[in-house]
């Protein structure tokens, strides 16, 4: 199956993104939120990423100024924003991604599954959650299949595509042909929890978070440390604020339940988060965000 049309609902930190790697793949795409600051903040987030993206190529001397702010057009262009579902009868390819709890979610796919055309494939951008489960919510479980990006959305180009239970093999491969058409590189998983990218990353973060908390070791030290090392691209606490403290908890506890003792819950997350401080987006989090 190929996608001529998707959309996306959710337009947090990630769905602002995920509309723009569609929209600059050539497609056009429609960005949901319950509200409409939202949908705006999404749409502002998808045009500052491709702005980015633009004058970076400029910088280069790759394009022109004027075939930059052409292009900032086109491609802004092909992403409306709604709070209501028109747009979404003609949908090819659905991207969820509103916050990580199975019963938003399983709300959002009985949703789709009133207005979207039958062929239409049902997918969640989740980073641990159970892809049966949300087809559970739906009258077309084979079409529902997990189809998560990785923080920043318009930068890494892996995609982990999830098959559930009763995820169709006709609905991977469409989901990673769609994956390789918006220029992403795809893995397929099973669903377990974490997949695969997050059971890595979390083995290894936990034992951060468990030196860190045991040892009372400093929390900008050690991330100054990890990029400097160039381990990674930033530090994890770091990351974490930019994740969503939430969002990270949320994996963090899932797998600590999971597989027990090796994943490790950090304590300071959970009482950040608690405290309603949940990184970049409410302006604190193990930072201060102007």
């Amino acid at each position: 199956m190929y996608v001529f049309k998707a959309a996306v609902v959710g337009a947090g930190t990630m769905g602002g993104e995920i509309a723009q790697t569609i929209a600059s793949a050539g497609l056009p795409v429609v960005l949901k939120d319950v509200e409409q600051k939202f949908v705006d903040q999404g749409l502002e987030k998808a045009r500052e990423t491709t702005h980015g993206q633009l004058a970076g190529l400029v910088q280069k001397e790759k394009i022109t100024q004027d075939g930059a702010d052409r292009q900032l057009g086109e491609i802004s262009g092909r992403i409306s924003g709604t709070t209501e579902y028109e747009g979404f009868g003609d949908v090819d390819f659905v991207v969820e991604a509103v916050p990580e709890r199975m019963q938003i979610k399983q709300a959002v796919f009985a949703e789709l599954d009133a207005v979207t055309p039958g062929h239409a494939i049902l997918a969640s951008n989740t980073s641990s959650l159970s892809i049966t489960e949300m087809g559970e919510a739906t009258s077309r479980p084979d079409k529902v299949v997990g189809f998560h990006y990785f923080y920043p959305a318009s930068i890494m180009r892996l995609i982990e595509v999830i098959e559930g239970d009763e995820t169709s093999e006709e609905t991977v491969t469409a989901a990673l042909n769609f994956a390789q058409q918006i220029r992403k590189q795809p893995i397929r998983c099973a669903e377990v929890p974490g997949f695969v990218v997050n059971r890595i990353l979390n083995s290894a973060v936990s034992e951060i978070w468990r030196a860190q908390e045991e040892e009372g070791l400093d929390i900008k030290e050690i991330d100054k440390v990890v990029q400097e090392s160039k381990a990674a691209p930033m530090g994890p606490f770091y990351l974490t604020d930019l994740l969503g403290l939430d969002t990270v908890l949320h994996v963090a506890e899932h797998l600590h339940e999971s597989y027990g003792d090796r994943f490790f819950v950090h304590s300071q997350m959970k009482e950040l988060v608690e405290a309603g401080n949940l990184g970049q987006k409410t302006g604190k989090g193990f930072y201060e965000h102007g």
